[in-house]
């Protein structure tokens, strides 16, 4: 029997998913939306460039959940958009039932499946699947930090005028403007960046990076990214599949490490065939620790909104 892979909501982040798994031509894809046909009209054009792209995986196109049976991982995208001048907080309630209602089915139609959140407001949407799902922690998880990482990776390099392939970066924290970029544990080659590129721009740098998604939805003007929280969706479904035990800074639930408990946030943490197998403490500066702890507490204050 072939993997499969679930991609709730075909619009740009779920199409790009798609797009990008089928490359890897390691799952077939099944691409869930309620719009009619609309889902099936764009798997069928995605499975007709495999013979010229160079893969033989088949993207499914269907309104109906029940064709997620039988997938080893849900990849959940299917919500509201960012608008200019609308935090990823404003979501809440926005995308609350869109979530419920999709994590119930992903429960209902595929109960050993894992649920990668990619929706915002992030951390509160992956911890909100968790409650509706009833699936263990180490089974539900959020993109977080992958993406935020590889904003922050992709400014470095342009600042150095490097490779982005040597450019490895950290971001904890919450999916959002609490985001905590980590400068000593970001290197270039190896060499941690604080050896390479004055205070104030790395600050810039950080600040940008925490804005990233403003900034681009500010630009589009009627949507958000896609193109890069795609491939860092991809880039987990992966490692699941193909349980390469990569260290990645994902949304994960915490049991008291960093001296939080009981919520989802960025954190390094081993993604593999069972899902987040580890979450990494680091040793953390006090002001690195207490940015942490501070962008836990905003988020623990936003899941009362939830009634959690």
């Amino acid at each position: 029997m072939r993997t499969k892979v679930g991609v709730i909501g075909a619009g740009h982040v779920g199409e790009c998913t798609a797009m990008y798994l089928a490359e890897r031509n390691i799952a077939d894809i099944v691409l869930v939306d309620i719009i009619e046909d609309m889902p099936k009209g764009k798997g069928l054009d995605l499975s007709q460039a495999g013979p010229i792209r160079g893969y033989d995986c088949y993207v499914t196109g269907s309104n109906d959940f029940a064709d997620l049976k039988g997938c080893s991982i849900v990849v959940h995208t299917a919500g509201l958009p960012r608008k200019p001048g609308m935090s990823r907080e404003d979501l809440i309630t926005k995308n609350a039932d869109i979530i419920a209602d999709c994590a119930g089915k992903v429960k209902e139609y595929a109960p050993d499946a894992m649920i990668l959140m990619v929706a915002n407001p992030l951390d509160i949407m992956t911890y909100h699947a968790y409650k509706v799902s009833g699936f263990p922690t180490n089974k539900v998880f959020g993109q977080a930090g992958v993406l935020d990482s590889t904003r922050f990776r992709m400014f470095v390099a342009q600042e150095l005028g490097v490779s982005m392939n040597d450019v490895q970066a950290l971001v904890l924290g919450g999916h959002g403007d609490t985001m905590v970029p980590l400068p000593r544990y970001t290197t270039v080659g190896g060499v941690p960046i604080t050896e390479l590129i004055s205070a104030d721009r790395i600050q810039a740098i950080s600040d940008r990076t925490r804005t990233g998604g403003g900034e681009i939805v500010k630009l589009l003007k009627t949507g958000s990214a896609y193109y890069a929280p795609a491939a860092a969706s991809v880039q987990m479904v992966d490692a699941v599949l193909s349980d390469r035990k990569r260290v990645l800074p994902l949304s994960a639930h915490l049991t008291g490490q960093y001296g939080i408990n009981d919520l989802y946030i960025g954190v390094p943490a081993v993604l593999g065939a069972d899902g987040v197998e580890k979450v990494i403490e680091l040793e953390l500066g006090k002001e690195e620790l207490e940015s942490l702890q501070k962008s836990a507490g905003i988020y623990k204050d936003m899941l009362k909104v939830l009634g959690y």
